[in-house]
């Protein structure tokens, strides 16, 4: 059973940048793609960004287009998503996820088989 772990959410002003990244256990990380999802309060969790296993293919929400970048390191089992132009509106509890698929990115939250547990990231205006 593989186990996610995200890190690097805080509180940052409109405008600056934050790094999230998330930290994975057991063999099977680079055999799927991965995923970015965020829930903010009263919202339903949404599709930020994803990745395919091998990292060639990238797919984005268009809120998030041209701002954030989904990246990963096989060889250390870790996702990461880098947040620049952060707006308020990027407020939520951001969580990684692997996907069911392995060369195609679902932005469907059914397609995602396992999940952590969040961290929060706060854009003060």
């Amino acid at each position: 059973q593989v186990q996610l772990v995200e890190s690097g959410g805080g509180l940052v002003q409109a405008g600056g940048s934050l790094r999230l990244s998330c930290a994975t256990s057991g063999p099977t990380f680079s055999s799927y793609a991965m995923g970015w999802f965020r829930q903010a309060p009263g919202k339903e969790r949404e599709f930020v960004a994803g990745i395919t296993r091998g990292g060639s293919t990238t797919r984005y929400a268009d809120s998030v287009k041209g701002r954030f970048t989904i990246s990963r390191d096989n060889a250390k089992n870790t996702l990461f998503l880098q947040m620049n132009s952060l707006k308020p509106e990027d407020t939520a509890v951001y969580s990684c996820a692997q996907s069911s698929h392995r060369w195609t990115v679902s932005t469907q939250l059914g397609e995602y088989t396992a999940w952590g547990q969040g961290t929060q990231v706060t854009v003060s205006s």
